[in-house]
């Protein structure tokens, strides 16, 4: 497989975009550039749930024998396993497992597993935590032994299985005891981003957003739930700079805030091995 030549696929990366925020899509458009250099396929493509360029757009410009659609999301959620694939006709209103093959014409299309399912994530978390430790390391850098943990993820109602693959990178990391302790805390269940002052039994907080972009969640709505004044958040994002002081004391706690990992060099290869698989499967 790892020969495999996708000369004639062109690659879509899927983002979920928004309108609110020019920055939400500006991992998917890195991912997509670190990609289209290596020439490894016909095209690479992005396309947005909420943000131009349109999915359906972009389908239908492609020409080639094969397409991949890379669903940059974390879970196998609300969008990625039910909106997307119904939008790109993989999938029935209303259907449970669907086949992730479709020919359609004289094409062959491949929907992906989404890329934060991907088992190499693990390793992707232990770096954002290691290398926001790294680059703030004031007044020393902590111990991961001294350290708690915190992967945060957006979870919904929607779709029960959103919250699982946070869940299991906490699991798998809280595994491999190089930390204090490792917890997921979600944006929208329980347990809540604002809990982990009481969760935390250590100083030293290192939280990393379980997140494919920067957008608003990631830059205003987590620092806000550690306790980050709202008008602080709007003035830093006005004047361009970081939503967080690294690192910050709160509640007797020193807390770093890392970047999501959208944007870790080790994604491509992600993707890439999402792509794989689903021409194995086929």
């Amino acid at each position: 497989m790892l020969g495999e030549n996708f000369a004639d696929a062109a690659l879509v990366l899927i983002g979920h975009g928004s309108t609110a925020n020019a920055e939400s899509g500006a991992t998917v458009y890195q991912q997509a550039a670190v990609l289209r250099r290596r020439n490894q396929f016909a095209q690479v493509r992005e396309a947005f749930w909420k943000q131009e360029p349109r999915l359906k757009i972009v389908v239908s410009e492609l020409a080639t024998a094969r397409i991949f659609f890379a669903p940059f999301f974390i879970s196998e959620g609300y969008f990625s396993e039910e909106v997307i694939p119904e939008e790109l006709g993989f999938r029935a209103e209303g259907q449970g497992e669907f086949a992730r093959v479709l020919r359609r014409g004289g094409q062959s299309l491949f929907y992906c597993r989404p890329i934060g399912t991907h088992p190499s994530m693990t390793g992707v978390l232990l770096a954002r935590a290691r290398g926001v430790v790294e680059k703030f390391p004031f007044p020393r850098a902590p111990k991961p032994a001294e350290t708690t943990l915190f992967i945060v993820g957006h979870g919904t109602g929607q779709n029960e299985d959103s919250r699982k693959s946070v869940e299991r990178q906490a699991e798998l990391i809280r595994a491999l005891g190089l930390y204090a302790a490792v917890h997921a805390v979600f944006l929208e269940e329980d347990p809540r981003v604002g809990e982990c002052y009481a969760l935390a039994q250590t100083r030293n907080l290192v939280v990393v957003p379980f997140f494919m972009s920067d957008g608003l969640h990631v830059r205003e709505d987590i620092p806000a739930l550690l306790g980050e004044p709202k008008r602080i958040l709007q003035q830093r994002r006005e004047q361009g700079q970081p939503p967080w002081r690294n690192p910050t004391e709160r509640k007797d706690k020193l807390v770093l805030y890392a970047e999501s990992i959208g944007s870790e060099p080790q994604i491509a290869e992600v993707i890439l091995e999402r792509v794989k698989e689903a021409a194995g499967a086929a």
